[in-house]
C-alpha cells in the first residue's frame, strides 16, 4: 500500500483529528493517553524519545512503546524512527523542545537555525520510512522567517506540521502569550494540515483557535494536565478524573513519580487549600498509597462543598471551586529592572519571591532526605590554594586500583601534557616518590624506590580516593 501524504494522511490515517493530546516528558504515557482519549481526545503523541537511547537500549524501547501499543491508543504518532514505525500511524521530528538538556544535547529547537542538516533528516526519513514524517516546531519572532521555515520543512517531505507559537525564548515564567498570528500566517503559506499549539485551556480556546487560523486540529499541553476533560467541554472534580486515571494505571502501570507529576497538576487548586496533603502526595511510595491520598482529598473537598452557601463566588479569582477541574494560568515574571531590560531568570525570580532564606525546591528535597544538611555558604569547609594552578590543595597522586591514568587535581587548567616541571600524568605503574622530594602540583627530579604509599594521608573526593598533599 502506498504511504499516504498530506491530507490524505490526515483524513484517513488520523480520521481527521482535531483535539490533540501534545508530546509531554514524562506525562503522555500510555496510562495519561488513555484517560485522554476517554475524554474526547482523536490524536496522542507519545513523549519525546531519545533517539540513541531507543536505538542502543531495549528496556528503553520496551518501556516506551513496544509493551505499551493497544488497539484503544491509536491513531498514535511516536517521536522515534525506523525502529518505531510498525508500532504507530506517524513518526515525528521534535524540533520544538526548548529545554537546556536539548540545547546541550543538539536537539529539538536548538536545531531551527540548521536548515541544511534538518532538510537532509526529513528527506532521508521522507525515504526510508514506511509512515509518514510530521514536524512540530516553534516560531521565530519573525513571521516571514517563521513561514520559510515551514515552507523549507514540507519541501523536504513533512505531511503534518504542528505549530507551537512561542519563540525557543518563552519558557517557563517567561512563557507569555502564543502568537496566533504567526500560526495562521504558515497556515496559508503551506499545502499540508496544520496544528496549532498555544493559549488552549477550555473547549472554547479551541473552537476559537480553529476559526482564527484556519487549522485542522488543535494540540493541548497544559491544558491537557489540569484537566483532561478539557476537549469534552467538561469540568468534572478533581477526584473523579483522580480515581479514573488511577484505574487505568492499574492496568497499565508507570513510574510512580509519573503519577504523582499527574496529579500535582489535576489537583494543583486544592492543595493551595488543602497544603498538609501536598506532603502527603510527595512522600507516598506505593500506588496504593495514592489512592488513598486521593480518597482523603475527595473527603475534604466534599466537607468544604457542605459548607458551602448559596450564592457563594470562588476565592482566588478563580473560575470554579478549587475542586472542580480548571485552567491554571503560569504567573508572567515581575517588570524587570531597566538594567537587564525586563529578562528576569527563573533563579532570581524565586530569590525575589521567597527571599534568600527560602531554598530551592532541590535543596528542599535534599534536606528532607537528610534534616540535618546545611546550606549556608559560611559553614562550608575552606581549603588553601596552591600558588602554581590555583585549585585546592587536596590530592597529589591517585590511589592504587582506582584510577589508570589520572591528573594531579581535577579540573586543573595547566596543559593536559605539562612540562617537567609542571602537572604530569602518570600511571600507577610510577613508583611513589619519597614525601621530602615532593612539592604540591610539581615533579622534581627524585630517585625512583619502590616504596609504598604512605598511610593516613588520604582524603575522600567525589567518592574516591586520593593521597591528600604533603604541605
Amino acid at each position: 500500500m502506498p504511504k499516504l501524504q498530506g491530507f490524505e494522511f490526515w483524513s484517513r490515517t488520523l480520521g481527521g483529528a482535531r483535539h490533540v493530546v501534545a508530546p509531554m516528558v514524562d506525562q503522555s504515557e500510555l496510562a495519561w493517553r488513555l484517560l485522554s482519549r476517554r475524554h474526547g481526545a482523536q490524536l496522542c503523541y507519545t513523549p519525546m524519545l531519545h533517539a540513541q537511547v531507543f536505538v542502543r537500549d531495549a528496556n528503553y524501547r520496551k518501556e516506551n512503546l513496544y509493551c505499551e501499543v493497544c488497539p484503544e491508543d491509536r491513531p498514535l504518532i511516536v517521536q522515534a524512527a525506523l525502529l518505531a514505525q510498525d508500532y504507530c500511524d506517524a513518526i515525528d521530528l521534535n524540533l520544538g523542545c526548548p529545554q537546556m538538556i536539548a540545547k546541550r544535547g543538539h536537539y529539538g529547537a536548538f536545531l531551527q537555525e540548521e536548515w541544511d542538516l534538518l532538510q537532509r533528516m526529513i528527506l532521508l526519513a521522507h525515504e526510508k520510512l514506511s509512515v509518514p514524517v510530521t514536524c512540530k516546531i516553534r516560531v521565530f519572532p519573525e513571521i516571514d522567517k517563521t513561514v520559510k521555515y515551514a515552507q523549507m520543512l514540507e519541501k523536504a517531505g513533512c505531511q503534518l506540521l504542528t505549530v507551537h507559537g512561542r519563540t525557543k525564548e518563552q519558557k517557563g515564567p517567561l512563557s507569555g502569550t502564543a502568537s496566533w498570528e504567526h500560526i495562521k500566517a504558515v497556515r496559508k503559506a503551506v499545502a499540508i494540515p496544520v496544528f496549532a499549539n498555544g493559549n488552549i485551556q477550555c473547549l472554547r480556546d479551541v473552537e476559537r483557535c480553529i476559526q482564527d487560523t484556519g487549522v485542522q486540529g488543535v494540540m493541548s499541553a497544559e491544558g491537557n494536565l489540569h484537566n483532561p476533560a478539557l476537549f469534552e467541554g467538561r469540568s468534572p472534580a478533581v477526584w473523579e478524573l483522580a480515581e479514573e486515571y488511577l484505574d487505568i494505571v492499574r492496568q497499565h502501570p508507570c513510574p510512580l513519580s509519573y503519577v504523582r507529576a499527574h496529579l500535582f497538576k489535576l489537583w494543583h487548586h486544592t492543595l493551595q487549600v488543602h497544603q498538609e496533603l501536598r506532603e502527603e502526595l510527595a512522600k507516598v511510595k506505593t500506588l496504593e498509597g495514592v489512592v488513598a491520598v486521593n480518597q482523603e482529598l475527595k473527603l475534604r473537598c466534599q466537607e468544604d462543598i457542605s459548607r458551602q452557601k448559596e450564592g457563594e463566588k470562588p476565592s482566588s479569582g478563580l473560575p470554579f471551586f478549587h475542586w472542580i477541574c480548571q485552567p491554571y494560568f503560569r504567573p508572567g515574571p515581575r517588570e524587570g529592572s531597566k538594567e537587564n531590560g525586563g529578562a528576569r531568570s527563573k533563579r532570581a525570580l524565586e530569590e525575589e519571591e521567597g527571599g534568600t532564606d527560602v531554598l530551592s525546591k532541590n535543596k528542599q528535597k535534599k534536606q528532607l532526605r537528610n534534616p540535618h544538611k546545611t546550606f549556608d555558604p559560611s559553614l562550608k569547609p575552606k581549603y588553601a590554594k596552591c600558588d602554581q594552578c590555583g585549585n585546592p590543595k587536596v590530592c597529589v597522586q591517585p590511589v592504587p586500583g582506582l584510577l589508570q591514568e589520572a591528573s594531579f587535581q581535577r579540573g586543573c587548567r595547566l596543559p593536559r601534557e605539562p612540562p617537567a616541571t609542571q602537572h604530569r600524568r602518570m600511571s600507577w605503574s610510577s613508583p611513589w616518590p619519597p614525601l621530602g622530594a615532593r612539592k604540591c602540583c610539581t615533579r622534581e627530579q627524585a630517585p625512583r624506590l619502590d616504596l609504598s604509599p604512605p598511610r593516613n594521608v588520604y582524603s575522600k573526593v567525589n567518592n574516591k580516593s586520593f593521597q591528600r598533599c604533603a604541605i
